[in-house]
Formats: structure tokens, C-alpha cells, sequence
């Protein structure tokens, strides 16, 4: 069990139209972990200091530093000193020039042309056909993540994300880093060998361009926001084959790419 605190408590002036006093509240903590792979420093994320592993394996994948779990000979974790060694099996074929880097590819051999980081034209692939689900299920799955995430509801400060099945959650994480949240849900699918071509990602930030790759990546066919997507990152939904779902709000929800997945008479 960590001995990291996610959270702290500070007074705060709370201030209304009608009254303003000095509460307790609680605050989200921020904490650096800078990864050493094979002996060479590699990246520091800024986290949660939660699910640590679980993030850094996510993180290696999402980079195509790994493929599978069974790629790491030995991971530890230094909480104090806030360093994560990774030793492979095998030498990696990645640098941090390589990590930092962007590259311009043609996405799925189509015409158009997207901004990918190196690691993205390697490990973004388009998903195969998928799973189905109705607005209903969408808009329950959203309310079980809201609900299921007691750091969200005691700081407002993190992103919350998680793996569902149509009728509920399978792995459920939160960060500071809405991308750290999702490494962690992949980390864990690699290190117990979780399915996710059957899964769904349900998601409480804006999809952006990066998120959509790590649905990607992590081999989603679904992902669903309460937040709105951005047009680079529906441009790629539609060429993966992945789709976005925004806006789910109020029993309302907003289908922007590949809408066969959603059914309507149901």
C-alpha cells in the first residue's frame, strides 16, 4: 500500500452572494515520477500519486516501448525519491529524442495527413468492428463513473476514466493527468490480461486528439464523454473506426463518429 498522499486539507476562503467564511477543504496533490528505462532517464509524469505500476506500464505501451507485460524483466518504484526503473528483457528501439518527437504519417494509408508522435504511428492501429451499445446504457455507464470515484467527488481536481462491458465498470482509475488516467486502465488490461476489444471507454474530459489515440492504442471501439470532442480528434475516430460519443449530459448524448455502434431501437 502507498504511503503517498493523494490528497491534503487548507483552509479556504469560501465566498457566496450572500456570505463568505474560512472552510477546510480538500485539495488534489501533484507528483512527479520521472521513468528510467534500462538505466536511461526516459520521461517524468506528473500524476496522482496513485496506481503507480499501473500507470507506468500503461505509459511504456501507449510509447511502443512494450508490447506486452511479459516484455519487463523488473519494475520498482522509488515513492520517495519519485524515480520508476524499468528493466526489459530486451533493449528498446525507443529514445527520449524519439518519445519527444513528432512525426508526419499518413493515417490507415488514407490520403489525409494527421500529426502523430513517433510512438502513435507505431502503436495506433484502426480497431476491428467492435461492440454495440443503446443511449441508455451510455448515459448509465456515465453516472456509474461519476459516482464510483471518491477522489472527483472530495476535490473536484481529477480526471476519471474507466473500462466498461455495456452493463457496468470492469477497471475504474482517476488523475490530474486525464491521459495518466487512461495509461493506468491500459496497464492494468496488460497485467492481467484483460480483454479489451469487447470493452468500452468511458471518459470525464474533453476528447481530444491524444486521448482518441490512447482509446486507440488501449483497443477500444468505443469511447464516451460527458466533455466535447475536438475536429482532429473525430478526424482520426473516423479513420480508426472508433466511436465518439460526447456531450452525455442531462439524458442527452451527442454520436459523432460510426453511429452503427450505437442502437437506436433497442
Amino acid at each position: 500500500m502507498s504511503d503517498l498522499t493523494k490528497t491534503i486539507r487548507r483552509s479556504v476562503l469560501k465566498i457566496s452572494t450572500d456570505q463568505h467564511g474560512w472552510e477546510e477543504d480538500e485539495i488534489v496533490t501533484e507528483y512527479p515520477l520521472t521513468i528510467f528505462l534500462n538505466d536511461e532517464e526516459f520521461a517524468t509524469i506528473v500524476c496522482t500519486p496513485a496506481d503507480l505500476e499501473e500507470m507506468v506500464i500503461g505509459f511504456l505501451a501507449a510509447e511502443g516501448a512494450i508490447k506486452q507485460y511479459a516484455e519487463i524483466k523488473q519494475l520498482t518504484i522509488d515513492e520517495g525519491q519519485g524515480f520508476a526503473y524499468v528493466d526489459l528483457h530486451q533493449e528498446t528501439i525507443l529514445s527520449q529524442s524519439f518519445y519527444s518527437k513528432r512525426r508526419i504519417t499518413s493515417c490507415c494509408g488514407k490520403s489525409r495527413q494527421s500529426f502523430y508522435f513517433f510512438s502513435d504511428a507505431r502503436t495506433a492501429k484502426a480497431v476491428e468492428e467492435g461492440i454495440t451499445v443503446t443511449p441508455v446504457q451510455c448515459m448509465s455507464l456515465m453516472k456509474d463513473l461519476q459516482s464510483s470515484s471518491g477522489i472527483h467527488r472530495q476535490t473536484g481536481g481529477v480526471h476519471n476514466a474507466a473500462l466498461c462491458t455495456p452493463d457496468g465498470v470492469v477497471l475504474q482509475y482517476s488523475d490530474i493527468g486525464r491521459h495518466n488516467a487512461l495509461d493506468k486502465i491500459y496497464g492494468e488490461c496488460l497485467r492481467k490480461g484483460i480483454s479489451t476489444e469487447d470493452k468500452i471507454l468511458v471518459f470525464s474530459g474533453r476528447i481530444s486528439s491524444e486521448v482518441l489515440l490512447k482509446a486507440a492504442k488501449i483497443g477500444a471501439s468505443i469511447i464516451l464523454s460527458k466533455s466535447a470532442p475536438t475536429e482532429l480528434a473525430l478526424q482520426l475516430a473516423e479513420e480508426l473506426n472508433i466511436t465518439a460519443v460526447g456531450f452525455i449530459r442531462n439524458d442527452k448524448m451527442n454520436v459523432y463518429t460510426n453511429a452503427q455502434r450505437i442502437l437506436l431501437d433497442a
